[in-house]
């Protein structure tokens, strides 16, 4: 993407209501107006909060909401010229369940207050993220302590990953830790079972993966 086309998607960004970009500092500070506000002031309903983490292009979160027009998504990711599709798709068809949030999943905690979300989904996220010089992976120990501040007693979390790899450190450190798999499958499209939600959403990644016979995966578990 040039940098003429990216400046114009963050000059558009900052005209969509649905598009939430504060500072670090901001957040930091434990100074964002929305956390603990979600529901009562920015959605204005009572509806469960779904997040997606790293979403990227924003497909799924879409997709999600324009299925479930009785939950709130929120798609997070660093990046804003990427999300731009997705928030634009959701201004032009007025879906009013969806926002995106630009800041690092590591400050997940300063944007949403405990127990005020309800599920979150990781998909297709790169096997290893840099974190503060190291690399980490999104569910790593320290990550999954985050999701567990801010989710509902009852909530979960959704992995759909091409990454064979992802798939099994997954599964391996949540039966380690002693955390509960509701539901686990290494290759969605040729075993049967998998939710239709997860069959039924393709991204523009996914389409591609499976063009190349790559397995797709999904998890559903719930951090104890």
């Amino acid at each position: 993407m040039g940098s003429k086309n990216k400046l114009k998607r963050f000059r558009e960004n900052e005209t969509f209501a649905n598009v939430l970009q504060p500072k670090r500092d901001e957040l930091i500070d434990n100074l964002f107006q929305w956390k603990g506000k979600w529901n009562s002031e920015y959605f204005k309903n009572d509806q469960p909060i779904v997040l997606e983490l790293g979403c990227g292009k924003g497909e799924y979160t879409v997709a999600l909401a324009k299925r479930n027009p009785d939950k709130n998504y929120i798609g997070i990711d660093i990046k804003g010229a990427r999300f731009w599709r997705g928030a634009k798709t959701a201004v032009e068809e007025n879906l009013q369940n969806v926002a995106f949030l630009r800041t690092q999943i590591e400050l997940i905690e300063q944007a949403f207050a405990p127990g005020e979300v309800s599920e979150i989904w990781i998909t297709f996220p790169d096997p290893q993220i840099k974190y503060k010089r190291t690399k980490h992976r999104l569910t790593n120990q320290e990550f999954l302590a985050r999701y567990k501040n801010i989710l509902k007693a009852d909530g979960v979390v959704n992995l759909k990953t091409d990454s064979e790899f992802m798939h099994g450190y997954t599964l391996g450190l949540l039966h380690g830790a002693g955390h509960e798999v509701l539901y686990a499958n290494h290759h969605i499209y040729k075993n049967e079972g998998a939710p239709e939600e997860v069959t039924a959403i393709q991204t523009f990644y996914e389409s591609q993966y499976l063009e190349q016979n790559k397995p797709i995966t999904y998890i559903k578990f719930k951090i104890k």
